[in-house]
């Protein structure tokens, strides 16, 4: 009996009308809207709320809005719902309440399991072709004018006592361990098989507790570039990419959102099975990234920020230097 990833996040923010461009640009349908909060929905119809500071009733937040207020993660069945009340019933913050349950875990985050809401989709996604396997065949791959992420892959917190958190997820949640920065991080998966992390707990040098980014999984790295030069022509800033984790092995490309933090698009991550061994690391640049453009690319140039435009000729019509 296992969770199976994440089915809704909330966030409190104060300026939703940016927050409303902002997730509009990003691919997600705006599905309900209400002066105290906007709800979409990804492809597969996975939640992200985004609520006024001011509104009654939102979970308390871990640091100061904008930022994450909840993660609410999805199960497959009632009797599955049922096997976690059990296991969570008496922790702080405990609510059982119209089939889902809900509590405060250690870093003060609230979380809630339901059985999910989320639909089974069908998509296309680009084929590769390396030396050893040609999968496409008589067709080019796709290019991407903007994104529409698939669902919520992960989250990644900032924590102030690694350990404490780490075992939480473990012990009640059924969570795996599936890398680590000892110490300093835990990458963690829902269950033995799947992809590398829904969830990365970081404890900074200086303990804090706090939201560091919402991960959304979208189809293949051409509408992870895609999605990223829209957003760009958009006029949101980026903060790293693209690029490459070498952990996960995921691409990745990160914006700052005016709903709190960072948000990434990614794709083509590590997928796992019990069999996996977990790895030790130790922080740094080239861990983090095998490769990343800082700054991003312009959306309309298709080149490095500042970096000069193309001119349309050919590389060969240049003059040699």
């Amino acid at each position: 009996m296992n969770i199976q990833g994440i089915d809704e996040i909330t966030f409190g923010a104060t300026d939703l009308a940016a927050c409303r461009r902002f997730f509009q640009d990003w691919g997600l349908t705006l599905i309900s809207e209400a002066p105290e909060a906007l709800v979409f929905e990804s492809l597969n119809g996975c939640r992200v709320i985004v609520a006024h500071s001011d509104t009654p009733g939102l979970p308390t937040g871990i640091e100061p809005d904008p930022t994450l207020r909840e993660v609410v993660w999805g199960v497959d069945s009632p009797e599955t719902l049922a096997h976690f009340r059990a296991r969570l019933n008496g922790q702080p913050g405990f609510v059982d309440d119209a089939g889902r349950i809900a509590c405060i875990d250690p870093n003060g985050l609230a979380l809630r399991i339901q059985v999910s809401r989320k639909r089974p989709i069908e998509i296309e996604s680009a084929k590769t072709n390396t030396w050893s396997a040609r999968h496409r065949i008589n067709q080019a791959s796709p290019a991407y004018d903007r994104a529409t992420p698939v669902e919520v892959g992960h989250v990644v917190l900032f924590v102030h006592d690694l350990a404490e958190v780490t075992r939480f997820y473990e012990e009640k949640l059924g969570f795996v361990l599936s890398d680590r920065y000892p110490g300093r991080g835990s990458f963690l998966r829902c269950a033995p098989e799947g992809g590398h992390h829904d969830l990365f707990l970081l404890q900074p040098p200086e303990p804090r507790k706090g939201l560091n980014h919402v991960a959304f999984a979208v189809r293949d790295l051409h509408e992870v570039v895609g999605g990223g030069l829209h957003m760009s022509r958009c006029g949101w800033d980026t903060e790293l990419g693209p690029g490459r984790h070498p952990i996960s092995s995921a691409m990745f490309w990160y914006f700052v959102s005016p709903a709190g933090a960072l948000v990434e698009y990614y794709t083509d991550e590590d997928e796992l099975t019990g069999d996996w061994q977990p790895r030790d690391f130790t922080p740094g640049p080239t861990v983090f990234a095998e490769w990343a453009v800082k700054g991003g690319i312009d959306g309309k140039t298709r080149r490095q920020v500042n970096a000069e435009a193309p001119s349309g000729r050919f590389m060969t019509d240049k003059p040699k230097g």
